[in-house]
């Protein structure tokens, strides 16, 4: 804690540049995977195959990512877009996955109910299943958010800046206090974000908090 309180300037620095580089990739991979969920959940043989290359793409090492991507987009390995671009798939895998699972929890009667009233399918998907899909989905949101969070830290290895700079200085310098400092920092952002993600599905979804009230006042009544 000592080191910590000594240079929380300097870790503030590294505080701001790892929560840019964990969530921009979050709202790159939300702008990609939502719609593209959305359309392939219709779909079952394009779901499988968009299912299954998630996953492969998820299994990929982040070094290895980080080491193919430069070449291909001709940027520099050091530069913090290579480690955007490497979280925004990794996003992109687990979120894609998620949005479909999300939107086979809203009950048919549901669905039903709106294509009787004369919902398009745009329309029904954008007012009704994904509103009625944000707790289930808010679940997988939370992991991709600490995972962003954690997984910034390895771009320390190939020179990017953020939190995971003091575990290779600390590394370096035999110096444990700093990589401590480290590891207090970023599950202390992993969980603030972990809270928040879970506050804003909280407040975006009113019946389900009004759900909850109403079956405590009947198990206090009964």
């Amino acid at each position: 804690m000592k080191y910590l309180i000594d240079n929380f300037a300097e870790i503030m620095g590294f505080t701001k540049t790892h929560l840019y580089l964990a969530l921009v990739p979050l709202a790159l991979g939300l702008v990609i995977a939502i719609p593209v969920g959305a359309l392939v959940r219709r779909v079952s043989w394009l779901r499988r195959v968009t299912v299954s290359t998630a996953s492969l793409a998820y299994t990929i090492p982040s070094l290895a990512l980080f080491v193919i991507i430069p070449p291909l987009v001709g940027i520099s390995t050091i530069d913090p877009l290579n480690v955007i671009i490497a979280l925004t798939l990794y996003s992109t895998a687990l979120l894609v996955i998620a949005v479909p699972a999300a939107l086979d929890s809203v009950s048919a009667e549901v669905i039903d109910a709106a294509d009787a009233v004369g919902f398009s399918s745009l329309r029904r998907t954008l007012t009704v299943d994904m509103p009625l899909a944000i707790p289930v989905f808010v679940s997988s949101l939370r992991v991709v958010v600490v995972t962003n969070i954690a997984m910034v830290s390895v771009g320390a290895l190939i020179g990017v800046g953020g939190v995971g700079k003091l575990f290779t200085q600390g590394y370096q310098r035999d110096y444990p206090d700093e990589i401590i400092a480290g590891i207090i920092v970023i599950l202390a952002l992993a969980l603030i974000f972990d809270r928040l993600v879970y506050a804003l599905g909280r407040w975006s979804t009113p019946w389900v908090r009004a759900d909850a009230r109403s079956a405590k006042a009947k198990g206090g009544a009964s």
